[in-house]
């Protein structure tokens, strides 16, 4: 059940410790002898013994070796890999539990570091899907497995010593071979185990991630509310005959695969923004729907994971905007132009940059499939894109709509934003605590008006915000 792991040296096993709260990175929190001491897999009441693996001078982090006793409150974990995996680390905590303790992060890092303590945070946008949610996973192949602890200590034969699952938390070369995961929902499991089962039947190397050796290394599923699949499979060397061998088997048990690809990747990373993508059978890319619109996914695009959610993520986004239909609305990180369509048939006009070409590709194929003729894209990084000659260009932001990565935005753009003053600032974050860094540098000419945050990924720490931001002296009716 809990995370594998050797007792360190000089580093003590604590017993009976009492897990007081949650904190950052879905880590347990307990206080042991005034210091602090964090813990994964661990529910607020639980009481157990903790290894400690990490000693600093303010607080120390360990792993549970023994559930003394459960917390009134845990509930039991739904899948198999709990606490070996690394991912859902909250299976333990009853969901409305998990909404409070978002609902207090985003509340906290507001208050702690963007200095908003008079603003209230909307309750959160809770998830009526808390398991097969997801819309994309990726899986690596690997030569030799993860052991739980058990294999270990019983020190039994390992018949089955390949992977095809996902990584050991913190450790690169070590893959946990996944038999279900209650992230994606079908045919997502059917294919991955078939597909295991199918390279080891036909003697296709599974890749050795230490030494960059081996024949298979990634499988990629996406799926979508419009019910289409696509799979694609990454080699690390092009072996042609191999390669037609497992592609073929695919499209002939999955005849529901709408878009079967392959890459070949000879790189040191996993990463194929940068690699050619072979369409063996089917389409380059799959549908998703919302709203009427309809939107091209393609293998190397972006798309919120969790469809469902995402829709009430950008329902809210529209609203903090209070569009008229009069409004040039400028969609920042615009990815795949999602938002920035999603918003357009409330606008005058939409400008979408981003710095990837092949989503600005998407976004304007995306614009076009849809029929929307009032929204121009830009491929280009956003402090050096973002000037007063490409406002002047393409008219004076009324909205700016901010969707960045996890690492927030330059201080650049937002010193442009300062300057270029658009009435209205609507921020989407996955990060609330960057978006509150950021919240801050605005904070001089523009007042907060709406904090919103979304579960978009139950059983996990992370959650998605949304802010409204008005310029000083706006009135409210504008």
């Amino acid at each position: 059940m809990y995370i594998c792991g050797m007792k360190r040296k000089n580093l003590p096993l604590l017993e009976q410790v009492t897990i007081t709260d949650v904190a950052a990175e879905g880590k347990a929190m307990a206080r042991v002898d005034g210091m602090v001491l964090f813990v994964p897999f661990a529910v607020p009441g639980d009481v157990v013994d903790v290894q400690v693996s990490k000693r600093r001078s303010s607080f120390m982090e360990g792993y549970v070796t023994r559930l003394v006793s459960p917390s009134p409150q845990r509930v039991a974990p739904f899948c198999e890999h709990y606490g070996i995996c690394g991912g859902c680390k909250w299976q333990p905590l009853p969901y409305p539990e998990q909404l409070r303790c978002k609902q207090l992060q985003v509340e906290e890092q507001m208050a702690r570091i963007g200095n908003f303590r008079d603003v209230k945070v909307s309750e959160i946008a809770s998830a009526e899907k808390t398991a097969f949610y997801r819309n994309k996973l990726e899986f690596t192949f690997s030569h030799k497995r993860w052991l739980t602890r058990s294999e270990v200590d019983t020190d039994t034969p390992i018949d089955d010593p390949q992977a095809l699952g996902f990584h050991i938390p913190m450790k690169f070369d070590k893959v946990l071979d996944v038999k279900k995961c209650h992230l994606q929902a079908d045919p997502s499991n059917n294919i991955r185990l078939s597909v295991k089962k199918f390279a080891i039947d036909r003697g296709l190397e599974f890749f050795d991630l230490r030494a960059q050796t081996g024949l298979l290394r990634n499988l990629i599923i996406r799926t979508s509310s419009t019910g289409e699949v696509m799979v694609i499979v990454v080699f690390y060397r092009n072996s042609e005959e191999q390669i037609a061998l497992l592609m073929q088997h695919l499209q002939r048990s999955f005849p529901q695969i709408t878009s079967l690809l392959y890459v070949v990747n000879g790189k040191c990373n996993d990463s194929i923004g940068d690699q050619e993508v072979a369409c063996f059978a089917g389409r380059d890319h799959i549908f998703e729907e919302m709203e009427g619109l309809r939107f091209k996914i393609g293998a190397k695009s972006f798309y919120q994971t969790n469809s469902e959610q995402a829709y009430k993520l950008y329902c809210i986004a529209r609203s903090f905007a209070q569009l008229s239909g009069s409004e040039v609305v400028y969609d920042l990180y615009t990815g795949t132009g999602t938002i920035a369509c999603f918003v357009a048939k409330s606008a005058k006009k939409v400008v979408g940059v981003e710095y990837v070409k092949e989503a600005i590709d998407d976004a304007r194929a995306n614009a076009q499939l849809n029929g929307i003729d009032n929204a121009v894209f830009y491929t280009g990084d956003m402090k050096n894109v973002l000037t007063a000659d490409f406002a002047a260009q393409n008219g004076h932001p009324d909205v700016v709509i901010l969707d960045p990565p996890r690492a927030g935005i330059h201080p650049d753009v937002a010193q442009t934003l300062l300057k270029v003053q658009p009435r209205r600032i609507v921020y989407v974050s996955c990060n609330p605590a960057t978006q509150a860094r950021d919240m801050a540098l605005l904070a001089p000419l523009y007042d907060v008006t709406g904090i919103q945050p979304v579960d978009m990924f139950p059983h996990t720490h992370h959650v998605e915000n949304v802010v409204a931001m008005r310029i000083k002296g706006l009135s409210v009716e504008r």
